[in-house]
Order: structure tokens, then sequence, then C-alpha cells
């Protein structure tokens, strides 16, 4: 594990009804294998079409740590290792990874000093006999910058000249590539969607826009046909004041096709729209996310948009203020507190189009520390905190919305933190990692896990019946899977109903996969 955890007290505090409800979950683990590389980051893990899974690992070596390369391990269904292949690449970032009709998809983005331009190039190769051939996608020429795929949910940075997005649609069937290039008076800003097998399907000059506003993406939604893409993220007003406590952005949604570029905002007198999700749903196209009622880094509800998938014509919105519930279970009685800091994380929906919307509290603190050198470096920390989780039903009206309070820091690979979660029928299942064997009871209504200080780690599955009521289980023992699990980088399998998860620390690796019957 190549990472700096804090232990802070962890907790969950959960305003609960009948925890004694059976949870049908139940795992499978897999054989524990040695591994060559004690220090390593998941960054891909996607399925193999077979019923297996393949993982993409980056690796470090050396006195010194450096990356070296990536480890790519192919499983089978059994959660048997088949194949390890050692893809020795120095100097290169991998910014998504895929598997597609039996190959996989490795992109990067790499600087040419030589041709003084970054280069988006595609590496792809069978899974039965890994072969990678090599594909330029796109080709940019500037300067080189210091992170031109710098993902700041809060203060992103477009002073460098050169910044750029990757964005895989939820399905992986197609993604779309955000370059914007500025220098004096050259602005240019391009879109790009390719497809999975790497047909390029729509490239849009965007650079109009681009002389106002910096542009933030951070979801997207691709229609069935592969021909219309749907883009959301922060508008930055380039040459607007504001106070030092106004938020500098709008949401927009900016959609792509052959046809052209429309754009669409989403704030009202009032209301301001933050963290939105784009979904195409029974031919419709809808938004929902969090709002505030003034300009500052508050959010006072669930927002939700209809919009025509042709014009981006707003149909409908519903704005929906945090429950009274909500509210106690983030902050008991105290009401005069703040709820920000909020990240999408995931979107399903019911059999009756009901939605379920989950979101988490992250943020980034930062502070200077002396090293063995006698110097002061400056330290980030990661804080991975409370789970927001709602329920709106077919028309956008909420119908509940639950606060799960927990705490999480780490200073670098924040895979064992945070949570993963996914939806049965009616059902949210959300799966946490902890230390502590049983959670303290406070009173009648509330729980609380405490962190410990075990390298071993406890899975706990908290349930979310259809009308947010809630209960938990432990339902892996650190004594019996003694590797900690990546729960935050799980591979869904929802046809299936189950979870694959990464286990690993130091030399040993593992794969457990979890069921919800």
């Amino acid at each position: 594990m190549f990472r700096k955890t804090l232990l802070p007290i962890f907790f969950l505090a959960i305003i609960f009804q009948a925890t004694a409800q059976e949870i049908p979950v139940k795992y499978s683990v897999g054989e524990n294998y040695n591994d060559r590389y004690k220090y390593s980051n998941l960054l891909a893990i996607d399925d193999d079409g077979n019923g297996g899974s393949v993982l993409v690992r980056s690796y470090y070596t050396g006195i010194i740590l450096k990356p070296k390369g990536y480890l790519i391990e192919h499983y089978n269904k059994d959660l048997e290792l088949i194949s390890e292949y050692n893809y020795k690449l120095k100097g290169t970032r991998l910014v998504e990874g895929y598997v597609h009709n039996g190959q996989l998809y490795l992109l990067f983005l790499d600087y040419d000093y030589l041709g003084e331009a970054y280069k988006y190039t595609m590496h792809r190769s069978p899974l039965d006999a890994i072969n990678f051939a090599k594909e330029t996608l796109l080709s940019i020429p500037t300067q080189p910058v210091r992170n031109p795929l710098d993902k700041n949910y809060y203060n992103r940075n477009f002073s460098s000249g050169f910044t750029t997005t990757v964005l895989l649609s939820d399905d992986k069937s197609a993604f779309a590539i955000s370059t914007h290039f500025k220098k004096g008076k050259n602005n240019q800003h391009y879109i790009h969607l390719f497809s999975a097998s790497l047909q390029k399907l729509v490239t849009q000059d965007f650079s109009s826009a681009a002389e106002e506003k910096n542009y933030a993406f951070e979801n997207i939604e691709v229609s069935e046909n592969l021909q219309n893409a749907y883009l959301i993220g922060k508008a930055y007003f380039k040459k607007k004041r504001f106070g030092a406590l106004e938020r500098k952005f709008q949401y927009e949604m900016v959609a792509i096709s052959k046809g052209g570029v429309k754009t669409q905002t989403f704030d009202d007198p009032g209301k301001f729209s933050e963290a939105l999700k784009p979904t195409l749903h029974n031919n419709k196209l809808l938004c929902v996310g969090f709002y505030a009622d003034r300009k500052d880094n508050r959010y006072n509800g669930l927002g939700y948009f209809e919009l025509d998938p042709n014009t981006l014509a707003i149909k409908s919105k519903k704005y929906n203020p945090f429950s009274e519930q909500f509210m106690t279970d983030k902050f008991g009685k105290e009401y005069d507190k703040e709820v920000k800091n909020l990240v999408f994380k995931n979107l399903s929906f019911t059999s009756d189009n009901a939605i379920l919307f989950n979101a988490e509290e992250y943020f980034v603190t930062s502070s200077m520390q002396s090293n063995s050198s006698g110097g002061r470096v400056r330290i980030n920390r990661y804080h991975h905190n409370d789970i927001v989780s709602a329920k709106l039903d077919a028309n956008g009206d909420m119908v509940w919305a639950r606060n799960i309070n927990k705490s999480e820091v780490t200073q670098g690979d924040g895979a064992y933190a945070s949570y993963s979660s996914c939806t049965k029928g009616d059902n949210t299942y959300f799966f946490i990692s902890s230390a502590a064997e049983n959670p303290q009871q406070l009173n009648n209504e509330r729980i609380v896990f405490k962190q410990g200080l075990s390298r071993n780690r406890n899975v706990f599955v908290i349930l979310l019946d259809k009308k947010g009521n809630m209960s938990y289980k432990k339902i892996i023992d650190d004594k019996e899977v003694r590797l900690p699990l990546m729960v935050s980088k799980p591979l869904m399998n929802e046809t299936e109903d189950n979870m694959l998860f990464y286990a690993k620390r130091g030399s040993k690796k593992q794969l457990v996969q979890v069921i919800i019957n």
C-alpha cells in the first residue's frame, strides 16, 4: 500500500431503526497470494467479459520511491489469479483503463519534449496474450505544465496555460477529452468524444465559450447511440468581481454532437446549484444534485432538473430543502451548523423510477511540517467524511434524505478510506471499513464506531430501506480476512448483485466478493 494514513477517531453516528433487521449479504474470499510490489496504487478494475476481473496497479520501487511501471492482474470468476503482466513504463501517467470486447485499453497522457506537445495515447492488448499496440489519439502543442490533469473540486487552477480532463461514461461505452490551451490571444478549447473501441465520434470547437469562462468538467452522460454527450461541471467566470466568500462559478451543462454545441445553466434567483450529475433514463435527460440559497459554500437541499435532450431547455425543476430528519442525523440538535463540501458518488433508479442519490463530504486541508533534513514541507490531508443519501420520487420530489456521520483522513492513497454503495430493489447498501469490533451504543437511537489502533479492519454494511430506515451489520471479520479491503474501489456487477473488492497489505493480496441475496 503506497500511502500514509492518519489514525484519528473514526465514527459513524446513525439514527436507525431495527438494527436487528436481517441484511441479506454474504461474502467469499479468494486465495491469499504473494505480491512482489509492496508499494502500489490500484488505478483501474474492470470485468473481463467472462465473469473474471482485470486490475491495473502502478508500482513504486527504490530507496526513494519512484513509479516504475504497471502491474496487470487477471483473475477468473472463482477469484483465482490466472496471469500477471509487468508493463514497464517510466514517466507515463495512466488516465483511464477499461476492458472492451476482450481487449484491455489503457489511456496515457505524456509530454513529447521533442515535439513540444502533450499526447493522449491509447495502449491496447488482447487479454489472453498481452502485447500492447499504441495509438495516438490527440496531440496538443503547448509548453509542459505542472499538473495538466488537475482535478480539484473546489479551487481549479487555470493559470498554467494548459488544462485537460478525461471523462469516462458510467457504462464505459465512450469517453470525452476536453483540452484547453491559452497563450496570449491564442485561446483554444476543444471537446472530443471517442467510443470505447476508439472511433472518434465528435470533435467540437468550444473556444468561443472559453473567452468568458474556464470549464472544470466533472461528470458525463452519453446517449445510447453514442451520438450525443452531456458534460456538466463548474464554469468559472474570468472577469467578474467576487466577495471573499462568494462562489466564482456556476454549474453548466455542455451538450456536444455532430450538429454543434449547446449549453444550459441551472441557477435561479436565490438558488445556486452544486455537484450535479446528468443521467438519461426512460428517454428523459435528468440532473440531480445539491443547491444553496446564497453564493457561498453551504448546501440547503437537493435540486432536480428535467431537460429536453435536444435543446437542453429545462422542462421542470424542483428544490427540496433538507428535512428535519436529515439535520438531526448530521448535527443532533445543533441546527445552526452548515452542510458543505459534498461531492457526488453515485445515482440509481428503482423499479418505479424513483431516484437514489449518494454523495460524500470531501475536502482537503494543508499544513507545514518539518522533515528529516530540517526543512519544511507542505502536507495535504484528504478528508472523507459524512455519507449523504436521498430518495426522490419519479417527479423529483423528496421522499427522504439521511446523513451517515463518519470521519476519515488520509495523506495518500484513499482506496482504503471513503465507502462504496450499491442498490438492489428499493434498498441501498453502504460498505465501510473500520477497526471497531462493535459499535458503541450512546442511547436508544444512536451508535458510534471508533477507529482503534489495529492494522486489521472489519467491514460493515449499512442498509437504507425504501422508507429510509437504517440498519447495520458486520459482514467481514478482521480475523477471517486479515488484509484491508479497498472499500472505495470495487468492481460492481449489477446483473449478478455482487461487488468485488481488492484486499492488499505489503506483499500479500487477495480478492473478496460480496454478494447481495
